[in-house]
């Protein structure tokens, strides 16, 4: 069975960093890019960054570029998020997913088959 389980959100004020990790099991690490994904009340989902491991690549969307950063520990088999500089719009419940890999760099929510429950992150101005 495949599980993602995010962890390492809260609260932080603007400005701060959190990093969030995503730890997978029930597939070969890397046969599937992961990204994360973060959801505000009444919005749609947004894409924010992804990885995929086995091909070195990573994708970021515009709000993300310049203050994340995304790595893999093939080890852990867990997916991190470093989010720096963080601003009151960051705050969303973030999600990792996981999906085949000819969608690989998709932000599009519906093209991933797996899902985690979410970490809250808020940042306060």
């Amino acid at each position: 069975e495949v599980q993602l389980v995010e962890s390492g959100g809260g609260l932080v004020q603007a400005g701060g960093s959190l990093r969030l990790s995503c730890a997978t099991s029930g597939f070969t690490f890397g046969d599937y890019p992961i990204l994360w994904f973060r959801q505000t009340p009444g919005k749609e989902r947004e894409g924010v960054s992804g990885i995929n491991s086995r091909a070195g690549s990573t994708y970021f969307a515009s709000s993300a570029k310049g203050r994340f950063t995304i790595s893999a520990d093939n080890a852990k088999k867990t997916v991190y998020l470093q989010m720096n500089s963080l601003k009151p719009e960051d705050t969303a419940v973030y999600f990792c997913a996981a999906t085949m890999p000819e969608y690989s760099g998709s932000f599009t929510p519906a093209e991933y088959k797996y899902w985690g429950q979410g970490t809250q992150v808020t940042v306060s101005s």
